[in-house]
């Protein structure tokens, strides 16, 4: 029988009446394959992935395959954003069997949960003559598929697993340089981001580049970071009508995507465009943080101050079938209904020509030229052009209102909701908007309270209500590090402490003193058939090289000796690894607080959180911040106070100069120039 309607993920719940004998991962599921002496398939996908559904549609509705699947196999399916140790593991195998990964990935394994076999999409007969040949093997010739699945399960062990850093070798950063000029050969000037598709926005990487090119004065790298964020916004990728970003461009000029919207796409990429903007000031930063933000309250943001995940890249077309970008896509005569007279300025500002045209008469919106470009052409001020184009999307969003949205996927993951949480906070730094704040601290409540049980752990997902999962490594990672941006903002000590305790859990649970890194499942849970340790960064920073700056800060403020010298004995460990600077952004930020650059500052006295909201709107990626507006016991401000005066202490790794009294001259020595 198909279990999953006993489940609460969408994903899995789309399944639920597939004639498959579905089963979700549990210890229940893993013990009838061996029981039962079964190959075990397992099916991996999440809700908004556009190939889960149309191998759902061909195969797992099928009742052929239901047949072969059912008759030799315990069928297990797995919510990718649910388990995500359970598709690294997987992932793994399959990238060491096929050297190329993605979703849907499916595998089948020994009952035991060894992988022998895995890819992605497969097609009705491929998928059955396979699971047909693999059965007669495990029946005829089971000896040659424990071999085969002994020698993928030690490459399973070892990839990925970074070994010990033995040398002495310095960790100056003057060698962050070369690895820079070797990754900058992959640049794309034409339309930023790398020079191939498809393209995703890596939010990490751009963090880092920005803030290299800052300290280094690289004109060269700011303008590229800026080349990059401008186009990113004009494109297609950028919904320029309703607000927020989809997953990723299937070209290289942003402007088809592949049209979900994920949560953890949009914390990221707010906080990313909130910090470019305190450092430019460019209105059009300012209006994707404002515009992506509108469109996480209205359709991401729950009653309970909890974020759904995401937005399905499909949705009911005209002819009332499932179809990718459904709901975001125009054709000519639709937009020259609604825009009238207006439509040929309109057609020169988001191409509805042959740059802009996608396929089936269809066009995603697409700038390429500046609002100022467009409105000299046609006579306009670009006030009156940026008036113009605040109307039309407003037109636009009423028409598209009147059309089925594409799904919602209305779990809520702690890893996610503190990415998003970081993202108001950040965005709340640039822009001074207390509703921002308001949102941010309510969500922090909903962490708290509903997602940080009393035994001290942290629950990864959340649904009607109810918290399940166990949390991983990425849970703590995110929910500390959203924190301590939090209590920058607010200097609330509390969240400050909440982050120590949070790390404190994960060094009891997660962290290997052997290996020196931090696993992803902590070790009272459920093992899986390997350990993961995840340590690149990808379109999300990995959960070491986040834990690792977490504990450096916080090593700042605490005067914790064995939080600075853990997060920096693991950078010292990756150094060695990172040829391919792009999967080490994050590692490379910290590798950043090593050098002459990097400044703490302490500050005190009853306007600190007036003089802390100045700060924090100007772009100082090289200072760590904290402050008080009382007496404190934070060994950072420990008797720093003053009740009389306003003092703002600056520090160079513990060496800290005589305070001054004016945040004027303290922005003025804090600035690189």
């Amino acid at each position: 029988m198909n279990e999953l309607q006993h489940e609460t993920s969408p994903y899995l719940l789309q399944h639920a009446h597939n004639p498959i004998h579905w089963k979700a991962w549990n210890d229940a599921s893993l013990q009838l394959a061996r029981t039962e002496n079964k190959l075990l398939i397992v099916s991996i996908g999440y809700s908004a992935c556009h190939w889960c559904h149309v191998m759902e549609h061909e195969s797992f509705e099928d009742e052929e395959v239901a047949a072969v699947m059912n008759s030799g196999f315990v069928s297990i399916k797995v919510d990718r954003e649910e388990r995500p140790d359970v598709d690294a593991i997987y992932m793994k195998a399959v990238q060491l069997m096929t050297r190329q990964g993605g979703w849907p990935l499916n595998v089948v394994c020994l009952p035991d949960g060894r992988p022998v076999w895995g890819g992605t999409y497969f097609k009705k007969d491929q998928w059955t003559d396979i699971l047909q040949q693999l059965q007669n093997l495990y029946v005829e010739n089971p000896e040659k598929m424990l071999d085969y699945a002994e020698k993928l399960h030690q490459g399973i062990t070892v990839l990925g697993v970074v070994e010990k850093n033995t040398s002495d070798e310095s960790r100056h950063t003057d060698r962050i340089k070369p690895l820079v000029e070797k990754w900058s050969k992959s640049f794309d000037w034409d339309f930023g981001g790398y020079a191939r598709a498809p393209k995703f926005m890596m939010p990490n990487n751009y963090l880092f580049l920005q803030r290299y090119g800052y300290q280094t004065q690289s004109k060269e790298l700011l303008d590229f970071v800026d080349l990059t964020l401008t186009r990113m916004a004009y494109g297609g990728l950028f919904d320029t009508v309703d607000g927020g970003f989809s997953r990723y461009s299937v070209d290289l000029r942003w402007h088809v995507p592949h049209f979900e919207k994920m949560l953890y796409d949009n914390g990221q990429l707010v906080s990313l465009y909130a910090e470019a903007y305190k450092r430019t000031k460019n209105p059009l930063y300012k209006e994707v943080v404002e515009k992506t933000l509108a469109f996480v309250e209205r359709e991401l943001l729950q009653e309970d101050h909890a974020f759904y995940s995401a937005l399905d890249a499909d949705s009911i077309n005209e002819t009332g079938t499932l179809e990718e970008g459904a709901f975001y896509v125009w054709k000519k005569e639709q937009l020259q209904q609604i825009l009238k007279e207006d439509f040929e300025i309109f057609a020169e500002l988001f191409n509805i020509n042959d740059f802009g045209y996608w396929e089936h008469d269809h066009y995603v919106l697409i700038q390429s030229q500046t609002t100022a470009a467009i409105a000299s052409q046609f006579g306009l001020t670009e006030t009156e052009l940026r008036q113009k184009k605040k109307d039309w999307e407003q037109l636009l969003y009423n028409e598209r209102k009147k059309r089925p949205k594409p799904r919602l996927d209305d779990k809520s993951l702690t890893s996610w909701n503190a990415l998003m949480l970081k993202g108001y906070t950040d965005a709340y730094k640039a822009l001074g908007n207390e509703s921002y704040l308001a949102v941010a601290e309510k969500n922090a409540q909903f962490l708290i309270t509903r997602q940080w049980s009393e035994e001290g752990l942290l629950w990864h997902s959340y649904k009607n209500g109810k918290s399940t999962i166990p949390g991983f490594l990425e849970d703590y990672a995110f929910v500390i590090e959203a924190f301590l941006s939090l209590y920058q903002a607010t200097l609330v000590e509390t969240y400050l402490h909440q982050a120590k305790q949070l790390t404190d859990y994960t060094l009891e649970h997660f962290y290997d003193e052997a290996k020196q890194f931090f696993a992803f499942n902590a070790r009272n849970s459920t093992q899986l058939i390997a350990q993961h340790f995840e340590t690149e960064d990808n379109v999300i920073p990995a959960s070491n090289s986040v834990m690792a700056n977490n504990l450096y800060t916080l090593g700042l403020l605490f005067h914790n000796s064995y939080y600075e010298k853990v997060a920096v004995q693991m950078l010292h460990h990756v150094i060695p690894y990172m040829d391919y600077a792009s999967a080490f952004s994050n590692w490379l930020n910290l590798w950043l607080n090593l050098s002459d650059d990097q400044k703490e500052l302490a500050v005190c006295g009853k306007e600190a959180l007036a003089n802390i909201k100045t700060l924090n709107a100007e772009y100082l990626p090289n200072v760590i911040l904290a402050g008080t507006t009382t007496a404190s016991n934070l060994p950072f401000l420990h008797n720093r106070f003053d009740e009389a005066k306003q003092l703002f202490y600056i520090c160079q790794h513990k060496n800290c100069l005589l305070p001054n009294e004016s945040l004027q001259q303290t922005v003025s020595e804090l600035k690189i120039q």
